[in-house]
């Protein structure tokens, strides 16, 4: 949620901010409806300060034994009016919360001008390209063909979009999710968190995914519904709800390990094959909570701790940072972790790595305690994939694949293989 101070002081600074998005602000829709709202609330106090000064007037005519029945006639003349002000009111703020709740963040000042993903700026590369000698194949080949790729029986216990993986490539990925989770919570400092994989529509409201993403959700017929997660996200970022931290507690640094749920309305027709976009996928997330001096840092960090996942695996990798049009609803700025896969012979996205700022914590009322001036104020978040572990997987399948249709194990997780070094 965007700080009020855009609306009812400058909604120039608002429309200049998201018009970077690609989005038109109704200036004139806005000002009408904050205009209405301060005259009705206006009206509601001056009815609320009569019915007060009437209520007096009754109690003091009564105690002196006088007649109160003109009294009480005003009295129920201007609760109506009261009444009806007030249901007024109420539609205006719904309308102004509908409104507002519908907008995205403001990109921060360092993020570029662009449409979509061509205007994203490459910051920089990781790693060499593989030279193999001869033709590579991309994940769906090498697995199918070892058999421990399934994807017909996949459709046959759900729909398309999900995998089977048997014997040693679902213990690879087991293999993947365990070094990420040690490297973050050993290496980077982030404390290890379970957390539940249904959610209520407060907790996606509160990282930005209601109302504007619902279509993109699994949701239970249960009333009040329950939602499959999309990103671990969601609930970690939601530990800060209605919390006040001190000083001494920021920053607070979680990685967490869940299955993820996505429907992928409206992506029908893109990356189908494979395991690149999946209903179903697992994702190592880490999620921080910090003051706002210490929000560019952290992100740059948490950068960094995902970057060092795809070092320790020596995947080929480069960074970009997002431009305006392209980011998530929530992020202030983004950059994207993208692997090199060679059946595809390019990159493709890993991870995307948020600062997210005010923009969750206002909507969470998740604040921290100033200690120089006493008050409390919003903190700032932040969240990264360290890493979407399918696509992972599915990249070192594609690097460490062998001219005989094998697929190496990489050094970094033969401590987790049990002795498979080759599938």
């Amino acid at each position: 949620m965007l700080d009020q101070k855009y609306f009812r002081q400058d909604l120039t600074v608002l429309a200049s901010g998201l018009a970077k998005r690609g989005i038109t602000l109704d200036q004139t829709r806005f000002s009408a409806l904050e205009t209405a709202r301060k005259a009705c609330q206006t009206t509601t106090e001056q009815w609320q300060s009569q019915r007060n000064v009437l209520a007096k007037q009754v109690g003091m005519a009564k105690s002196r034994g006088e007649d109160v029945s003109a009294l009480l006639q005003q009295s129920e003349q201007l609760a109506e009016l009261l009444t009806a002000a007030e249901v007024e009111l109420m539609a205006l703020l719904t309308e102004l919360q509908s409104l507002q709740a519908s907008l995205p963040n403001i990109p921060d000042d360092s993020v570029p001008l662009g449409r979509d993903e061509h205007d994203n700026i490459e910051v920089r590369t990781w790693g060499a390209i593989p030279d193999f000698d001869f033709a590579p194949r991309d994940h769906v080949d090498l697995g199918v063909s070892l058999g421990l790729i399934d994807f017909e029986s996949a459709v046959k216990l759900a729909s398309a979009r999900f995998v089977v993986l048997y014997g040693p490539m679902a213990r690879l990925q087991r293999a993947l999710t365990q070094f990420m989770v040690d490297l973050h919570s050993q290496q980077h400092g982030y404390t290890e968190v379970y957390v539940p994989n249904l959610v209520n529509a407060d907790s996606l409201y509160g990282t930005g995914q209601l109302p504007n993403m619902e279509e993109d959700l699994f949701k239970t017929t249960d009333e009040p519904a329950l939602y499959l997660i999309p990103t671990a996200e969601v609930p970690v970022t939601n530990l800060a709800r209605e919390r006040i931290f001190e000083a001494a507690q920021l920053p607070v640094k979680y990685v967490c390990h869940s299955p993820c749920f996505r429907s992928e309305a409206g992506s029908y027709g893109k990356d189908t094959r494979g395991m690149l976009r999946q209903h179903q996928f697992e994702k190592v997330e880490l999620v921080q909570f910090v003051t706002p001096e210490q929000s560019v840092a952290a992100h740059e960090a948490l950068t960094s701790h995902a970057e060092a996942v795809l070092q320790a695996l020596q995947l080929p990798y480069r960074v970009m940072l997002l431009c305006a049009g392209d980011m998530g609803f929530a992020a202030s700025k983004t950059y994207d972790l993208e692997v090199w896969l060679p059946g595809q012979q390019c990159y493709r996205e890993i991870s995307s790595c948020s600062m997210i700022k005010d923009f969750q914590a206002r909507r969470l009322k998740a604040r921290w305690r100033n200690p120089i001036t006493g008050k409390l104020e919003l903190i700032h978040t932040l969240n990264g994939s360290g890493l979407a572990v399918g696509r992972t997987l599915l990249a070192v399948i594609e690097n460490y694949q062998t001219a005989d249709g094998k697929i190496r194990v990489p050094e970094v997780l033969l401590p987790y293989m049990n002795g498979i070094t080759l599938l």
